[in-house]
């Protein structure tokens, strides 16, 4: 491997996170158990800017008063040195922490279980360690940009806003990662290709006369209606779509009438399609549109539908894909990294994706000793072995290195 870590920046490394492992892990715990949702990150936003400014960097808020850009340069880069990212998503989701843990969300409805803040951990770790390391006599030229993103579990997500703001301008490649429980500790799931799907969000309302619940044959009966809608359309959507180009709707949200003896005059419907490729994503909503009216024409109910375009399919870039590669080889070993199937989940780093070649991969936070069942994201116990931050520092801080290193 040419761009592996020198001794002496390994040695670092080492010393150093011996050292501040405490201090992360006491940083990601305090996020965890003072959650905030999309858009409202305040706190969590001061707390990230008071950390880097005691290490004499220069952070940015975003204009929209949350997030994070802050920039580590090496003394010697010039205008012409080449700008990696690192990213990472501080928003929580909209839920319950369930846990038992001593650091457990202390706000009723909002929870870090999809793993956010572990990924704000590792890229403000990563960026402290690299103020040191791009100020050796052996550091690259360049500027390792950290990312902290706002607002990733709305649609179309606070990567827009940055995109916006010109923070990719001049960036020649970005990096990400995300806490994956069903990948043991110390492994790291890397794809050459697609990782992650297409995500849009589906608002429907469904429309009736209304009436009593003695006499449901006289008034569309809002509630079979409704039901036989979340129950059929995603059926047909992933029969219709079957193949390469498959869409898969789900509904997360059903809400119908107030009263036992009345039948309702709407009901609402929210739910998420998902594609795998640009094909599917792009034909979503056509399909919906049909297999709402197929299914609606027979009842006599009317409807009407908000489709919101969420985010493109994550597809990896095979350049960036194989320094980051050879950065887990070097700090982790060869064997560490383990192959991973294109989740149908979503996520907004693929609007960056959209500007400049990138890489995401998933981080294994799972201890197989602990004899603890594999949760998946968004489980309302969801964890994490707290030895993923250090080892997701090592991992950024020897990508942006190695990126730089190859960019002279």
């Amino acid at each position: 491997m040419t761009n592996e870590l020198t001794p002496a920046q390994r040695q670092f490394v080492d010393t150093y996170l011996d050292a501040a492992g405490e201090e992360l892990i006491a940083f990601r715990r305090r996020m965890h158990s003072q959650p905030e949702l999309s858009g409202e990150e305040y706190a969590t936003t001061e707390a990230i800017v008071s950390r880097l400014l005691v290490a004499d960097l220069n952070p940015i808020v975003l204009p929209s008063g949350t997030g994070v850009i802050c920039d580590v340069t090496s003394p010697n880069a010039t205008a012409d040195s080449p700008v990696v990212a690192i990213r990472c998503d501080i928003d929580a989701l909209a839920m319950n922490d369930e846990s038992y843990a001593p650091y457990a969300s202390t706000r009723d409805g909002v929870a870090h279980c999809c793993g956010h803040d572990v990924h704000t951990t590792i890229v403000l770790g990563a960026g402290l360690l690299l103020t040191r390391l791009l100020h050796a006599e052996d550091a690259p030229q360049g500027t390792v940009r950290l990312i902290f993103e706002p607002s990733e579990e709305t649609i179309p997500g606070g990567s827009v806003e940055i995109v916006a703001e010109g923070y990719l301008d001049g960036v020649s490649a970005i990096y990400g990662l995300h806490c994956d429980p069903k990948v043991d500790i110390g492994h790291v799931g890397v794809t050459d290709g697609a990782v992650a799907s297409a995500a849009d969000v589906v608002e429907l309302d469904v429309l009736g006369p209304g009436g009593h619940t003695a006499r449901p044959e006289n008034t569309v009966d809002m509630i079979r209606v409704a039901a036989m809608l979340a129950s059929e359309l995603p059926r047909r959507m992933t029969e219709v779509t079957a193949g390469p180009n498959e869409v898969r709707l789900t509904f997360g949200s059903l809400q119908a009438g107030d009263a036992p003896n009345v039948i309702p005059t709407t009901a609402h419907l929210e739910g998420t399609m998902r594609a795998q490729n640009r094909e599917g994503w792009q034909s979503a909503g056509g399909h919906l549109e049909n297999l709402i009216e197929q299914e609606l024409g027979p009842t006599g109910a009317h409807w009407r539908v908000d489709y919101s375009k969420g985010v493109p399919p994550i597809v990896n870039d095979p350049a960036t894909t194989a320094v980051l590669r050879e950065a887990v080889a070097d700090v982790l070993s060869p064997e560490a990294i383990v192959p991973t199937e294109q989740s149908w989940g979503g996520d907004t780093f693929a609007w960056y994706l959209e500007e400049i070649p990138g890489t995401y991969v998933r981080l294994g936070t799972h201890d197989p000793e602990s004899g603890e069942e594999r949760l998946d994201l968004h489980a309302g116990t969801f964890d994490v072995d707290e030895r993923s931050i250090t080892i997701g520092v090592r991992l950024m801080v020897a990508t942006a290195l190695a990126w730089l290193k190859q960019s002279q």
